[in-house]
């Protein structure tokens, strides 16, 4: 565990064979918000952590971009841990998420709506996530200026703690087929992008990026 961004808190994990890293965030503010869960092994290992982090705070919301296992695998498991926390998602992920039994509390987010986390200002952007192309969101922190790229934006190797500079620009156009296939989707979310102007990009996976 890592603070990597003023009181954004980023839990790693290392997977050799794949060369790729994958991160969860913990936003700890006065309405602390966990980003991702991780697979299920990954949240077995996180959730002491969070424990750990959080202090005797209470959990508040999970955000969960798209439908996939490092993404919302754990979530069952750390909702067991932290009752009062309220998933955060699409209506699609929603409705996958109720097919595995989990439907209470789920606050559905439409892009360009906003949810007011204590001193946070979540801000949400459709997503078309490149598994099936059902429609996620992407998460902007507006006060502090903080984009959760998912998988948009990220690199292969060990990558916890690490943070490289980076220009927003150049990386919203390196978006490729990989991450969107549609083309006319792609060029959408992109023109979305480039209105937007973050201080850091809180990757998926590799390292994060200060702009």
């Amino acid at each position: 565990m890592s603070i990597i961004y003023n009181d954004l808190h980023q839990f790693s994990n290392y997977i050799p064979p794949i060369d790729l890293t994958f991160h969860q965030y913990l936003l700890l503010t006065d309405e602390p918000v966990l980003v991702h869960t991780g697979s299920i092994q990954q949240a077995e290992a996180l959730i002491p952590q969070l424990k750990s982090t959080l202090n005797g705070r209470a959990l508040k919301y999970i955000f969960i971009s798209h439908f996939e296992s490092d993404e919302c695998g754990g979530l069952s498991l750390i909702l067991k841990h932290f009752t009062e926390a309220k998933p955060v998602c699409s209506e699609v992920t929603a409705r996958q998420l109720s097919g595995f039994g989990i439907t209470n509390d789920v606050i559905i987010k439409k892009p360009g709506e906003k949810l007011i986390a204590g001193d946070s200002e979540l801000e949400f952007i459709s997503y078309l996530s490149e598994m099936h192309l059902w429609e996620g969101l992407l998460l902007i922190e507006n006060k502090r200026g903080i984009f959760f790229s998912s998988d948009l934006m990220f690199r292969l190797g060990k990558a916890d703690g690490s943070v490289i500079d980076g220009n927003w620009k150049e990386e919203v156009s390196n978006i490729s087929h990989m991450q969107v296939p549609d083309p006319d989707k792609r060029l959408e979310l992109q023109q979305t992008l480039e209105k937007l102007n973050p201080k850091f990009i809180a990757t998926g996976h590799g390292p994060c990026i200060r702009l």
